[in-house]
């Protein structure tokens, strides 16, 4: 697959635009079953590293919801909206 295919494939997931999918890339991320056992945080401070500023912690948040839908296999945007793996308290 090239990587614009992967890209395009990357934003069939909800929560998942243009930039976001280009940060998953980044990542190493290739496709949702990438995230499975991977925790958010560490993605979140890799991604800040590779930026070499700080992230909008909105992408902490998809990062988590992105890892949940890897696990569980839920894809309904009413499970995995991003504001739903938000921090308590905040």
């Amino acid at each position: 697959m090239t990587e614009k295919e992967t890209l395009k494939e990357l934003q069939k997931l909800p929560n998942v635009g243009p930039a976001t999918a280009g940060d998953l890339l980044s990542l190493g991320i290739k496709k949702v079953d990438d995230l499975k056992g991977k925790d958010p945080d560490k993605l979140y401070a890799k991604l800040e590293k590779l930026a070499g500023m700080h992230v909008d912690r909105c992408m902490l948040y998809v990062m988590r919801s992105l890892v949940y839908m890897a696990e569980t296999g839920k894809r309904s945007p009413k499970d995995v909206a991003w504001w739903h793996f938000k921090d308590a308290g905040k």
